[in-house]
């Protein structure tokens, strides 16, 4: 019988602030190890931006969940960059006694530092850039990212035994800076939520049982496409077209685009019928995507889309723009309805579906199958092995 892997999960953050990325390191995990991987996931304990208090968790120890072993460190110096000397310094002892990383995130400091010392000590690494490779990405804060990926990222792309994208989209468009890798797709899975009784949230915000209601959950991040959305809401309240809009999200990283946003609205005569909740989770979160009649992600790029899996596993049809990289999933499938990102495009996509309720049913019944199948983390999980397995067998 051949031994258990024994397989490192590095991430800067596994804070639920920070979304889907976290998710997807903690579902995969636990999938792995239900699957007999002996996973460690090595993080450090940043919940949010400088202001915010670190996670409460214990440091530099094991810590048992789900399956696997959270080992969390403090984050020092550069707290901002989610940067720790303590986890590095874990790494360069103990790399040895792993098969092979999967590090999540690049041009972050910890994790580049992480490919640099799994290199040194002959561990192999799969690099997952969660879409920071997107050219529309790369345009931010160009001209240091191109110094950056010179100095650090290109050797680390150049080494890893696999870049993990989440759809082929995402890996058809992704930048490599002139390197030749060996490209993985493995979507990322989905944990069914507990669902609450149906009109829980309803009842909760007080929004009536015969309004439609769209909501919006993810980070709200200039990327996210709201300043398509909103324009896009405003000309259907204009048609007088009736909907309750439910932005639910945070930005943990720059709460000053979260108040321009929230104060765009709060002059809008969008005000009317929406409702901002702030981040949400548990109850509350599994409520708004059972009772949502649709939900939207407009978004300029997004490698997957978890937000959208999600709201797929609930039966919600969804609303997404051609650059959220599963729209051809969804527009097969007969999941949702997909615009491109253009202002007159999602209002005719959002005017269509809020007017035909049958069609909302049939399209969330349509994407609930499909996610089901093709999103459990069971299924991802086989995959992942699978590819980690091929991984050590070519090393040898």
């Amino acid at each position: 019988m051949s031994q258990p892997l024994r397989i490192l999960q590095i991430i800067p953050s596994i804070s639920l602030v920070y979304g889907g990325p976290s998710q997807m390191v903690k579902g995969l995990s636990s999938a792995l190890a239900s699957q007999g991987v002996n996973v460690t996931v090595l993080t450090t304990d940043s919940n949010g931006d400088v202001g915010q208090l670190p996670l409460d968790v214990p440091l530099n120890q094991p810590v048992e969940q789900d399956g696997y072993q959270v080992r969390y460190f403090r984050c020092s110096p550069f707290r901002r960059y989610k940067f720790s000397l303590d986890l590095l310094r874990w790494l360069w002892q103990e790399a040895r006694e792993f098969d092979l990383a999967h590090i999540h995130a690049l041009f972050s400091p910890v994790s580049t530092a992480a490919a640099a010392i799994a290199r040194h000590k002959n561990l192999p690494y799969i690099l997952r850039p969660l879409g920071t490779l997107d050219p529309a990405d790369l345009q931010k804060k160009r001209q240091l990212k191109q110094i950056y990926a010179a100095l650090w990222e290109r050797s680390n792309l150049a080494r890893a035994a696999g870049i993990h994208f989440t759809s082929a989209q995402e890996a058809k468009i992704s930048e490599r800076f002139g390197i030749q890798t060996r490209d993985l797709v493995i979507p990322l899975g989905v944990t069914p939520l507990v669902m609450p009784p149906k009109g829980e949230s309803r009842r909760q915000l007080g929004i009536s049982e015969h309004t439609p209601l769209l909501l919006f959950m993810s980070r709200i991040d200039p990327k996210k496409g709201l300043k398509l959305l909103i324009p896009a809401l405003e000309k259907l309240l204009a048609e007088g077209i009736n909907f309750h809009f439910v932005l639910a999200g945070t930005n943990p990283q720059d709460p000053d685009y979260e108040s321009q946003i929230t104060e765009q609205i709060k002059t809008s005569p969008l005000f009317s019928c929406t409702t901002i909740t702030g981040f949400v989770k548990g109850e509350l979160k599994a409520a708004l995507l059972q009772d949502a009649d649709l939900f939207v992600l407009p978004s300029y790029y997004e490698n997957f889309g978890i937000a959208v899996a999600e709201a797929m596993v609930a039966g919600t049809p969804v609303v997404i723009s051609d650059q959220v990289h599963i729209w051809e999933e969804v527009k097969s499938t007969q999941a949702g309805w997909v615009c491109a990102c253009e202002v007159n495009a999602l209002t005719e996509c959002l005017r269509e579906s809020l007017q035909d309720a049958g069609e909302r049913q049939h399209r969330g019944r349509k994407g609930q199958e499909y996610a089901l199948k093709n999103y459990s983390w069971d299924a991802i999980a086989q995959q992942t092995i699978q590819v980690y397995r091929q991984i050590l067998e070519n090393q040898h």
